[in-house]
């Protein structure tokens, strides 16, 4: 692990660290980098996303699994940046959802601000605290754990 980490990833860092790509890919930039503890991902919603187009027809709204999904996003990124994963892209799992709430619909044009923290971490397992916001209103909120599988890696 290093201490020493950017404050921010773009889109190429991002797709560096996280093995996720279009559609699937759920966030454009992660700001606010602090190693082993905090991230802000930033997602731009916009009407192209494939999932808008069955949820719901006529009133998309982004569903609340990809914003739960955008936040393990985020705190996959954090981790990769604070244990130097660069260009290793390892596999990392979900292990729990916890304390999952939505408060506010996310729609085209809104940008999504995922906040998340982390509650504790080792090298293969990680616990984190995450919040969706947009324009300072709380979206949705969750905890959950992830496993990083450092000996498995995407093949493309």
């Amino acid at each position: 692990m290093t201490d020493t980490v950017p404050a921010t990833a773009d889109l190429a860092t991002i797709m560096r660290i996280i093995p996720h790509r279009y559609p699937f890919l759920l966030i454009d930039k992660v700001r606010d980098v602090v190693a082993r503890t905090s991230a802000v991902g930033i997602k731009n919603v916009t009407f192209n996303e494939p999932h808008f187009q069955g949820h719901f027809p006529g009133t998309p709204i982004m569903p609340g699994v990809t914003i739960v999904e955008a936040m393990a996003q985020t705190s996959a990124v954090l981790v990769g940046l604070s244990m130097g994963f660069g260009d290793k892209a390892p596999l990392v799992y979900f292990m729990s959802i916890d304390k999952c709430k939505f408060r506010r619909k996310v729609v085209p044009g809104d940008v999504l601000e995922l906040h998340v923290t982390v509650k504790r971490g080792s090298t293969k397992i990680w616990k984190f605290e995450g919040v969706a916001k947009v324009d300072g209103q709380v979206a949705a909120e969750a905890e959950f754990a992830a496993m990083i599988d450092l000996n498995a890696t995407v093949v493309e």
